[in-house]
């Protein structure tokens, strides 16, 4: 009954995250054609980055809003987790598009640095505010659903730093304004750069970590074999294994060497539905999904073993 419940909310979970990226979408493609009108205006590399950026974010945002509305099909005998994945994969590819444009808009603003243009302080300081104005309703629409998942993550973090990105673009455009330094453009990409690299690359990292099949963050795999070698009637614990499918989804594995006697009365059954409410309530990390394959002692002697 629990996991049914928990299933619910997950759905519930999945439809309301898709309205908010829908409106987030939206909202964000309207920033990007200002922009890029702005930067075609005014000439500013600032612009013309957060542009690029808002760019990626839109593309980033129709990838979280197709996965959402992925994660929402039931699982098949050809896909047993359904699309769950789809939400790691979104984040993934939303933090490595992010990235390259972190990345490329510093080698731009250092190049411009030494040879900076003219730019526009009047168009460029409207187009920042309007871009602040759009990003500030995208991250109140979002911020609700932030926490669900990755894909959501990556979402919310996406809009963030184009909220900051446009404080920059507004700075760089006061600073122009009243000192004439054109380099003050320059500098803001430059900001902009320092913003998204790092939150890009700590985003892929904990995708990539997923992808891998790690063991998820928190859960101590030394810890639970030996919790679990504990257990009255349990002589060893092997192939023990534990990875994510997606956000919130851990799974493990385990093979579990037994005393004889256990095989009597029953006893397996009992054994076994110990080890899974040891696996789901002990441990910092709960893990729903668990599969044990119970041994009897004379088994382990001839079984090669692979795993952890």
């Amino acid at each position: 009954m629990g996991h049914d419940h928990s299933h619910a909310h997950s759905h519930d979970h999945s439809a309301t995250n898709r309205t908010r990226l829908a409106w987030a979408l939206g909202i964000t493609a309207s920033i990007l054609v200002a922009e890029v009108i702005g930067a075609i205006m005014t000439n500013s590399l600032a612009l013309l980055v957060d542009a690029a950026h808002m760019l990626t974010d839109t593309a980033g945002l129709l990838m979280a809003l197709t996965a959402a509305n992925l994660i929402m099909r039931k699982p098949t005998m050809k896909r047993t987790w359904g699309f769950r994945r789809a939400e790691v994969l979104s984040a993934t590819l939303q933090s490595a598009l992010l990235l390259a444009v972190g990345i490329y808009a510093a080698v731009d603003a250092v190049q411009r640095l030494f040879d900076p243009p003219e730019v526009q302080p009047a168009g460029l300081l409207a187009f920042g505010i309007i871009g602040l104005l759009g990003n500030i309703a995208s991250m109140l629409i979002i911020a609700g659903g932030r926490g669900h998942n990755l894909n959501m993550r990556a979402a919310f973090l996406e809009v963030v730093n184009d909220a900051l990105g446009s404080v920059a673009v507004i700075v760089a455009a006061v600073v122009i304004a009243l000192t004439g330094w054109m380099r003050a453009d320059s500098v803001a990409a430059l900001l902009i750069s320092a913003l998204i690299v790092p939150r890009a690359a700590t985003l892929l990292k904990e995708t990539t970590h997923i992808l891998l099949e790690s063991t998820p963050r928190g859960l101590d795999l030394g810890a639970v074999r030996t919790h679990l070698e504990g257990q009255p009637g349990v002589l060893a614990v092997h192939d023990l294994h534990a990875s994510q499918i997606a956000s919130n989804l851990p799974v493990l594995t385990a093979h579990v060497v037994v005393k004889n006697e256990m095989f009597d009365a029953d006893a397996a059954g009992g054994l076994l539905r110990n080890l899974q409410q040891c696996v789901a309530a002990h441990f910092e990390v709960s893990i729903e999904h668990s599969t044990f394959q119970i041994e009897p002692e004379s088994h382990s002697v001839t079984e090669r073993h692979t795993g952890c």
